[in-house]
């Protein structure tokens, strides 16, 4: 279906629920006789039994992000009854490493997202292994009936992008993100990034405004009009939705105090796992001309990296210093020299953990400490070109 056509209307969720043959469907468990219940516990009176039936819809018909038979009926039932007022109940989540107390309304909509997330991804990533088996013709299935919804889940969703509470406002923001990944959906685009660059540009929380620019970024909108902005964390949000010439500038400046910025969102926002620091710094290595530039973010960073985020932050930064692998007897550049320098200076880059050993030897580097340090020491650095 086109996003021109007319989106069929979300379904009575009672009627879906009786009309479906869930015992013919399946989850990560098995036959999806169940999940009726689970979808009906959604609308208990008792908070906690909501909390513990959108745990286990999580746990079987999205289970840790895959797309199964079930999914696509759950999902138009969970978007038809975000009007519900027992959506407005506020519980904590069911699993213990989330500590959020939020209305069940916030954390549906977060599970459309997830949902919407996989379905993208999928678009994205066509996997040909197991063509022609039973199991992958099923999973096929399941996805393309997961895609054929997000017109109406987009419907259902997006209003809530104006909801008086900022927690349902924000999940609804990542769920719609997601939704126009799809690419039937791009007319939609337009419209709502025009919603969203009011909220940027608005007088909102710094949260609120920083996940809209990252939405029209992900959407191709162009942010740079925001370079300028008094707050730096909308600067550097702004920076990572632009190729203008102060996207590097803000990025740097955002970089300068890498765990200041770590700070700056008492959550991560929806749109990236990790320390936010990680994501500057992608920001930053996609847009930098040279290495030179990338430098003083560079020595901001040592001080935080170690064996376990090399992947995340030095790793990379080797790779930008590194274009070509390093070979025996040509002089180290002074910002490679510099780079370099204070990495063997750092105890926590080195260790038992192998993770950098790619990384530096990618470089054309030696994998340990004592020999980098040699190189060091013989190597004269040389005015970069």
């Amino acid at each position: 279906m086109s996003a021109n056509d007319a989106t069929p209307a979300l379904p009575d969720p009672a009627a879906l629920l009786a009309a479906t043959d869930w015992a013919a469907l399946a989850h990560a468990y098995g036959p999806a006789d169940g999940t009726p219940d689970d979808l009906l516990g959604l609308l208990h009176d008792d908070p906690e039994v909501q909390a513990e039936s959108l745990g286990r819809l999580e746990m079987s018909v999205l289970h840790q992000g895959s797309l199964y038979s079930a999914t696509a009926p759950a999902a138009l039932f969970v978007a038809a009854v975000l009007n519900d007022p027992r959506t407005l109940a506020v519980h904590e989540a069911f699993f213990p490493w989330d500590d959020r107390v939020r209305p069940l309304r916030a954390a549906l909509l977060e599970w459309l997202g997830e949902l919407a997330d996989s379905a993208a991804y999928e678009d994205d990533e066509e996997d040909e292994d197991g063509a022609g088996d039973d199991a992958w013709a099923e999973e096929i299935a399941a996805i393309e009936a997961c895609r054929a919804v997000r017109p109406q889940l987009f419907d259902a969703v997006a209003p809530w992008l104006d909801d008086a509470d900022a927690t349902v406002r924000e999940a609804a923001l990542s769920a719609v993100t997601h939704l126009l990944r799809a690419p039937e959906l791009a007319d939609r685009i337009p419209a709502a990034a025009g919603r969203l660059e009011r909220i940027a540009r608005g007088d909102g929380d710094r949260r609120e405004r920083a996940g809209a620019l990252l939405s029209l970024g992900a959407w191709g909108r162009d942010t740079g009009g925001l370079l300028t902005d008094s707050d730096p964390a909308v600067r550097a949000c702004a920076a990572l939705g632009t190729s203008a010439p102060g996207a590097v500038p803000a990025l740097l400046d955002a970089l300068a105090d890498p765990a200041a910025a770590d700070q700056w969102f008492d959550e991560p926002l929806p749109h990236f796992d990790g320390w936010f620091r990680f994501t500057l710094l992608r920001g930053l290595l996609d847009r930098a001309r040279h290495f030179d530039e990338v430098l003083p973010a560079a020595l901001s960073l040592v001080p935080m990296c170690g064996q376990y985020t090399v992947d995340s932050d030095w790793g990379p930064l080797l790779a930008s210093a590194f274009p070509e692998p390093y070979t025996s007897g040509r002089p180290l550049t002074a910002a490679q020299h510099a780079f370099l320098r204070a990495l063997a200076e750092r105890d926590a880059c080195w260790g038992d953990v192998a993770n950098r050993v790619s990384w530096l030897r990618s470089a054309g580097l030696p994998t340990e400490r004592a020999p980098l340090r040699a190189l060091l020491a013989a190597g004269a650095a040389t005015p970069s070109p």
